[in-house]
């Protein structure tokens, strides 16, 4: 139980800060476009407490970490927060700036893996065993980043690679590849299931580590 208990309060942090700072990016760059719907909802902030869905930010993740530690695992997780409103028709060019609005979220990760692979240099300049609790933090910190980063970059909607996706492609096959999305997060746990998911999410894992190997 005290192991349990020690690896929800490495993650909480990396966690909270990764879907929060996730989140307020969206809705900056969706102002930055013209879309000033998440600031009035309060979104662009950083305080993890806007961003927290019950059921995607604590029960699933803490759901999963329990039964898959239990089954002797290393322990999965996996969830979600309250995703950022965005009204596409008021950014100055839809098409296109939902990609730059979409790009934001997983960009944010990958910046805030590279802050964790610093404060953990840093740590180890200073002396301090990695295996101490700030050092398993900035690891778990690196790891949940990544994860996040590469889960959203997923083509598939309502994630934002889904979104990239949209923007890229011309119109006509823009609107049919958009009907995908009622039932994309049926598909997205249905790949993560079946094992598929992170196979998937291995090209954009191994883009996520070469950028971090640069700042080690």
């Amino acid at each position: 139980m005290e192991s349990f208990i020690q690896t929800i309060a490495v993650y909480a942090l990396p966690v909270l800060f990764g879907i929060t700072l996730h989140e307020a990016a969206h809705g900056y760059v969706a102002r930055y476009f013209g879309d000033p719907t998440a600031e009035q909802a309060g979104r662009i902030s950083l305080n993890p407490t806007r961003h927290i869905d019950l059921m995607g930010t604590v029960i699933v993740p803490l759901f999963l970490l329990i039964s898959t530690k239990l089954l002797g695992g290393a322990g999965l997780l996996f969830g979600w927060a309250k995703p950022v409103p965005v009204n596409w028709s008021k950014l100055r060019n839809p098409k296109k700036d939902i990609l730059w609005v979409a790009l934001a979220g997983p960009a944010s990760n990958l910046l805030m893996g590279i802050f964790w692979v610093l404060l953990l240099r840093l740590l180890l300049m200073a002396g301090v065993d990695i295996q101490d609790f700030w050092g398993k933090m900035a690891i778990a910190g690196v790891q949940v980043n990544l994860v996040l980063m590469a889960l959203n970059l997923v083509p598939l909607p309502p994630l934002d690679g889904g979104r990239i996706v949209y923007s890229l492609l011309p119109q006509p096959y823009a609107n049919q590849y958009a009907r995908i999305e009622p039932y994309g997060m049926l598909i997205l746990i249905v790949l993560m299931f079946t094992g598929a998911l992170w196979t998937i999410l291995q090209p954009f894992l191994a883009f996520g580590n070469g950028i971090i190997r640069l700042f080690l």
